[in-house]
């Protein structure tokens, strides 16, 4: 699986060793840990493809280190989230497409697409609850950061968060949508053409189902 990740997602990885590594070596024990905690957090999806028995698309695995690079160590590293107004919005947003896009996958690896089960609106639907689930848990995460490393992720406290859970609600129901229109007019471009690359690097979770 390593080997058929894209060159970026390679130099991101590479990048954030040699980052942990030279923190060591100058005892900056905070930036080594958040170098550590970003490669491990990007790294697990493979870990946990691997143990299912599932074939993850380099999109997918592209589009999951990028937002926890960007999350973790870009915005607060390099304090990105203070330097561009638009950061914290541009992760949130982008993550929560994501994440209702694999809550969608997840669903419908269990009905396989069929209609009579779970038709596609149920389907959208437990996806877009499923995406705004792990933004919640995002949110708690960062104030047990805060609280336990003396980080900043929250930011300005009550507003940060709810302003990052209204943006995650607008991005859940983009990734939910996505899946909705994949099942209901066989849309296969943008984030469905993701929905279809999964279905297709994986034939046997989905041999019911018929585009």
């Amino acid at each position: 699986m390593l080997r058929e990740q894209t060159w970026l997602v390679r130099i991101i990885w590479v990048l954030l060793l040699l980052l942990a590594a030279g923190a060591l070596l100058s005892t900056r024990w905070s930036l080594a840990f958040v170098a550590f905690l970003t490669m491990a957090l990007s790294m697990a999806p493979l870990w946990l493809a691997r143990w299912a028995e599932v074939r993850v698309p380099p999109s997918f695995m592209a589009a999951i280190v990028l937002f926890i690079a960007g999350t973790l160590f870009l915005g607060e590293v390099f304090d990105f989230y203070t330097r561009f107004w638009w950061w914290d919005i541009a992760m949130h947003g982008g993550s929560a497409v994501g994440f209702g896009l694999i809550g969608f996958v997840l669903v419908f690896i269990m009905f396989q697409g069929d209609r009579f089960a779970a038709p596609p609106s149920a389907m959208a639907f437990f996806a877009f609850c499923f995406a705004l689930a792990v933004g919640a848990l995002w949110e708690i995460f960062e104030f047990a950061m805060d609280q336990s490393f003396g980080l900043n992720m929250q930011k300005s406290g009550l507003l940060d968060t709810m302003g990052d859970l209204i943006v995650d609600t607008l991005g859940a129901l983009v990734g939910a949508a996505s899946g909705f229109l994949y099942l209901k007019w066989q849309a296969d471009r943008g984030p469905m053409g993701m929905i279809d690359e999964f279905v297709r690097r994986n034939p046997r979770l989905f041999q019911r189902f018929r585009k």
